[in-house]
């Protein structure tokens, strides 16, 4: 297993985001994670009081969920965790890797958006993740995922336009498909106003509904439900997963 910090500094290196916890925040502005995760755990534990959100990033959607809940924000990247600090201070945010970190609490609510359980490649990585969830749970608690369930493939690249802190910037972006390693890797070219560039290469490893079923039995979680932001059937490539400690 990497260290936190060769972990953090891998992923740093091949995604302009996570080197620049700014752009990140404006990239994400729109996202709807945090609103989904409190329409789900209210409707599966509408008692709950108390949640962890591991790979919590700046803290966006940890803000929105502190609003309902007592929460702690948990991300391996430093930098994400010094901005989310002085950007949202009221925030208890910690760093710390979602594979052996252990906070010495069980809460009501786990939760892990954002793509964040992709970033795990090997089938023993995964199953860390997974008991960590277990080690901060009770029988009861509610585990809310967002990940990705399928690949996205394609014939060619797309091109669109994002606001920046800078101006509005061109993205184009294509993507690879390793079936073997089940990795999804996403390739990102920047193009600034400044004239400045920037390349990504995001690999994300894609868990089949299945399989992350079955990771989560193991660690003795029982699947509730499995959907799509969008609607309540399974058909798009990233898929919101809700579980419950049984166990």
């Amino acid at each position: 297993m990497t260290s936190p910090d060769t972990k953090a500094g891998q992923v740093e290196a091949v995604n302009i985001l996570y080197r620049d916890p700014s752009l990140y925040d404006a990239v994400q502005s729109d996202s709807t994670a945090a609103a989904m995760c409190r329409r789900l755990i209210e409707a599966h534990h509408p008692d709950a009081r108390t949640l962890i959100d591991f790979g919590c990033g700046t803290a966006r959607d940890l803000e929105i969920l502190a609003k309902r809940f007592e929460c702690i924000g948990v991300d391996v990247h430093p930098g994400m965790v010094d901005y989310a600090r002085r950007t949202r201070p009221g925030l208890d945010v910690r760093t710390g890797d979602m594979r052996t970190v252990r906070l010495g609490t069980h809460v009501d609510v786990l939760t892990c958006l954002g793509n964040t359980l992709a970033y795990a490649h090997s089938n023993d990585d995964i199953s860390h993740v997974f008991d960590t969830f277990a080690r901060h749970a009770r029988p009861g608690t509610l585990l809310v995922l967002c990940s990705p369930v399928a690949p996205l493939t394609g014939t060619g690249p797309t091109v669109s336009t994002l606001e920046t802190p800078w101006g509005p910037a061109t993205v184009t972006i294509h993507h690879g498909w390793d079936l073997r390693t089940q990795i999804n890797t996403t390739y990102r070219h920047w193009s600034f106003p400044s004239g400045e560039e920037a390349r990504d290469e995001i690999p994300r490893r894609v868990l089949f509904p299945r399989e992350l079923e079955q990771y989560a039995q193991n660690a003795g979680f029982e699947v509730l439900d499995m959907l799509d932001a969008v609607g309540p059937e399974l058909t798009g490539p990233t898929a919101y997963t809700v579980a419950r400690r049984t166990s």
